[in-house]
């Protein structure tokens, strides 16, 4: 009988330096989610997949509008990619940004995830990190004539989701092809009851507009002139239609919630995107041994809506309601080149790219306001009013910059990665129906950032680590051009054709062992924003909006904050299959305004302080069944407001308001537990058949994510996950 030995395998990323590396070899910080573990969680999205990962947290509730958050930040200071392509573009809000669920997770091969700043490879957006969604692809040339796929039927019983999908990937001859699909129908889900700060649910309780239908479609064709290069061409569709960012009534709130109601949906949204890409491996050309060239087109249609009701709001029988109405088009074009060339023992690798963003938008805003509470002389029938001007113009935004690296290796155990890029962005306004007014002025901005990683071996299975780098986000097209009420028509909001970049400098210096059973990774990071772009009142300025002066808002570059975290990972495989692992985050931030005080709110309130997650799991090596369970445990987050310029902003903790530290909050801890398993039923002829069993929430805990405790989007109660897959 052959005793089999444990063994941990050590994942190849291509993210963080844009050469195929094992993460033991990467100085900076990156996880891999293989096709293994997104195959056991039969998550959602992207996003679903990172609770447990260091560093890593989620913005958003339900199937489809979850968000990554690395390091503290969140939105648009995460880029996304698709196949190294940007998914990021201008009209996403600053603190959202865009949904990784546009790459169908049925068909993702892996997820890269890069810890920190990135902008030296890939421009803007790249601050807080960069999440890299990988697609399937053919079999090589080498595999000859064959094909591959599975086909799956899931069943969530929170929403009471069903969720069909299926691919097949193959080659003929120099041909390689495939199709998927993937269809999604979810509900509302229902929180359970419990405790969780102020609030208190006796009975479970709907999460509203947490529903919605899904689809995806793709399509892959590739040409093989050799083993070394081919041709591939991809066409993605998706579709989603009544997604929302989820609420709880305000009758299952506390009192000092209020009874307010703000609903954000998007009815519908639909993306095309196409890509080309010609990739050419051990070509030794006097100038490159690998390229890559990738031209994509993307059309980016949503509908996006706000119904906001604010009762009581002028007095006792006042009601304020406010419906509005956004459509946006985003037609993308973007192309990427890079190569890499060894240089005796030296890797160079350079290249550039160039986006160029077409967004169309339109508004319509109706307002209803009842003063008949107040009797007279105000009117005892409600008053409604109705606006269709545009508050965001037709823009054009072009980004375009180069970028190089060398990978020294300075003597038998040190390398050092040295990388810079120059970047200029561009954003136009272009003639706009239902603007008034001139257009406002193009804005420039020009970027140069830098960064070097380090990794020096230490001893055979030890490798420390160090890297050193700036990075940037360019303002977004409603940061710059926006003009108009606020959409609670508290104030008016005016633009900054002023506003530049917001910068940042991070570090980070730790170590990686490995073993071939046991890994462990300790990092020490800190980064530096500066530049901010918040929104901030003009001192002594107001706006006239019919009889109504309203106090005037921009946007501007203002504080500079710090966040210094750690982050450690453990896994260990004593005997064949069993591990044991874990991960540890801690975060701090302090603000570094002038006038701030650095003890006071903390800029890293959207997510925890401490996080400790760990598995416990059995696969069998010849892989007949697998059972895991998992722990998380987010630790209580304090002064979780923002100061801003040295005054206290309120971040409307509502039912999480303690009353401690005035208009500060603190977001209790809370623990969750999963357990997972599957078995393989049968073989029959070349198709395998699997059943995967799981349940969410063991314990029932009423919790948030600490991003969504502020405006209070708990999680779904205990979960049932039922999958059957067929693999052939």
């Amino acid at each position: 009988t052959l005793k089999l030995k444990p063994v941990i395998l050590d994942p190849i990323n291509v993210t963080a330096t844009r050469n195929p590396q094992s993460t033991f070899e990467t100085a900076a910080p990156v996880t891999v989610v293989d096709t293994l573990e997104l195959r056991e969680r039969r998550p959602n999205n992207a996003a679903d997949v990172m609770l447990d990962k260091p560093g890593v947290d989620i913005v958003g509730v339900g199937a489809n509008q979850q968000r990554p958050q690395i390091r503290g930040q969140r939105g648009q200071r995460i880029l996304i990619l698709e196949d190294g392509m940007r998914v990021n573009n201008a009209r996403r809000d600053a603190d959202f940004g865009e949904i990784p669920a546009l790459a169908d997770i049925s068909t993702t091969d892996r997820i890269e995830v890069v810890r920190g700043p990135a902008s030296v490879l890939y421009g803007s957006d790249a601050i807080g990190g960069v999440v890299n969604i990988l697609g399937d692809e053919a079999p090589p040339l080498v595999a000859g004539d064959s094909y591959r796929g599975n086909l799956s039927l899931s069943w969530r019983d929170a929403g009471d989701q069903i969720w069909p999908s299926g691919n097949v990937f193959g080659r003929a001859g120099r041909f390689g092809y495939g199709v998927s699909a993937s269809y999604k129908n979810t509900k509302e889900f229902q929180a359970p009851s419990g405790t969780f700060g102020d609030v208190q649910f006796d009975d479970d309780v709907t999460v509203n507009d947490t529903g919605l239908r899904d689809e995806s479609y793709g399509l892959y064709l590739d040409y093989a002139f050799d083993e070394r290069q081919k041709i591939i061409a991809k066409a993605d569709f998706y579709r989603a239609f009544d997604a929302g960012f989820g609420f709880v009534s305000p009758e299952n709130l506390p009192p000092e919630r209020g009874d307010g109601v703000v609903r954000l949906r998007y009815p519908e949204q639909s993306v095309n995107r196409f890509a080309l890409t010609y990739r050419g491996l051990e070509l030794s050309t006097p100038i490159f041994d690998r390229a890559q060239v990738t031209a994509t087109y993307s059309d980016n249609e949503r509908e996006f809506t706000q119904d906001i009701g604010i009762p009581n709001f002028a007095g006792p029988g006042t009601e304020l309601l406010i419906g509005i109405e956004n459509f946006t088009d985003i037609e993308t074009f973007g192309t990427r080149a890079e190569a890499s060339k060894e240089i005796g023992r030296h890797l160079l690798t350079y290249g550039g790219e160039y986006y160029r963003e077409d967004s169309f938008n339109s508004d319509f805003r109706t307002t209803i306001t009842d003063f008949s509470g107040l009797g007279p002389p105000f009117p005892p029938f409600p008053i409604t009013s109705e606006d269709s001007t545009t508050k965001t113009p037709n823009t054009v935004y072009e980004k375009g910059g180069a970028f190089a690296q060398i990978d020294l290796q300075l003597g038998d155990r040190l390398g050092v990665i040295v990388g810079g890029r120059y970047q200029r962005d561009k954003a136009t306004p272009k003639p706009t129906n239902n603007r008034p007014g001139e257009l406002p002025a193009s804005v420039d901005n020009d970027q140069f950032v830098g960064a070097v990683n380090l990794l020096f071996e230490a001893l055979p299975n030890l490798n420390l680590v160090g890297t050193v780098g700036t990075a940037f986000r360019s303002p977004n097209v409603t940061e710059l051009f926006f003009e108009g009420e606020t959409p609670d028509a508290s104030a008016y909001l005016v633009p900054n054709p002023n506003l530049g970049p917001e910068t940042s400098f991070n570090f980070d210096l730790g170590f990686k062992y490995r073993r071939s059973n046991v890994v462990v990774e300790a990092l020490y990071f800190q980064t530096e924003l500066r530049d901010e772009i918040l929104i901030s009142q003009i001192p002594d300025s107001t706006v006239q909006v019919g009889q109504r002066p309203l106090p005037a808002y921009s946007y501007f570059n203002l504080p500079k904050s710090r966040v210094n975290g750690v982050e450690l990972l453990a896994e260990w495989q004593p005997v064949a299959g069993f591990t044991i692992g874990g991960t540890y985050t801690f975060l701090d931030g302090k603000d570094l305004t002038e006038g701030a005080d650095p003890d006071g709110p903390k800029p890293t309130s959207g997510t925890y302080s401490n996080r400790i997650t760990g598995e416990l799991a059995y696969r069998q090596p010849n892989g007949r069944f697998w059972a895991a369970y998992q722990i998380r445990h987010n630790g209580a987050q304090d002064n979780a407001g923002f100061e801003a310029n040295g005054t206290d902003v309120d971040v409307n903790c509502g039912p999480l308001d303690t009353g401690q530290n005035g208009s500060l909050c603190m977001i209790p801890s809370f623990t969750v537990m999963h357990i997972r398993g599957g078995v393989r039923l049968f073989n029959y002829g070349s198709s395998t058949h699997s059943l995967m069993l799981g349940v969410e929430n063991l314990t029932n805990e009423l919790y948030s994510e600490f991003a969504n405790a502020s405006f209070f989007r708990p999680n779904p109660k205990r979960t049932f996950v039922v999958s059957w897959v067929t693999s052939f």
